[in-house]
């Protein structure tokens, strides 16, 4: 199982901003668009950062001032990323031992492929889960 098949279940929607947007700018389109995470793009496409939810509760530690912060002094600059090939178990592997919930997906070269959450991840374990499941007592029914 790859992330391939979680994007081609959740679709390819890759919501972003730019790194001169404030984070109140990107706390609503989190809020407006019920997300946990914008990549933080270039005017040419490629990935500066992401911002997540985290990190606007982390800037708001300093005071509400924060929100007329650009996104660029609060995003998270080491972007962890992986490919649409990269294996269901390797992806939660990655984001519990970096303990992040949202993982920029590139296709085969270096272009943006889609965005999965811990949760996206987490639903399609537990399907696949479920399908084993349905198929051993269906096994054992049957032998």
């Amino acid at each position: 199982m790859s992330v391939a098949r979680i994007l081609a279940s959740k679709g390819k929607t890759i919501h972003t901003i730019a790194p001169h947007r404030t984070l109140l700018e990107a706390a609503r389109s989190l809020g407006e668009k019920r997300i946990g995470a914008l990549v933080v793009t270039g005017a040419d496409g490629q990935v500066l950062g992401i911002l997540s939810e985290r990190d606007i509760v982390r800037a708001l530690v300093a005071g509400v001032g924060a929100l007329d912060d650009a996104v660029s002094k609060h995003m998270t600059e080491d972007v962890v990323m992986c490919r649409i090939s990269t294996s269901l178990h390797e992806l939660m592997e990655q984001m519990t031992h970096g303990r992040f919930r949202h993982v920029p997906v590139l296709d085969g070269g270096e272009q943006l492929a889609g965005l999965v959450s811990i949760g996206d991840a987490v639903k399609l374990r537990l399907a696949e889960m479920e399908a084993e499941s349905r198929a051993m007592r269906d096994y054992i029914a049957t032998a």
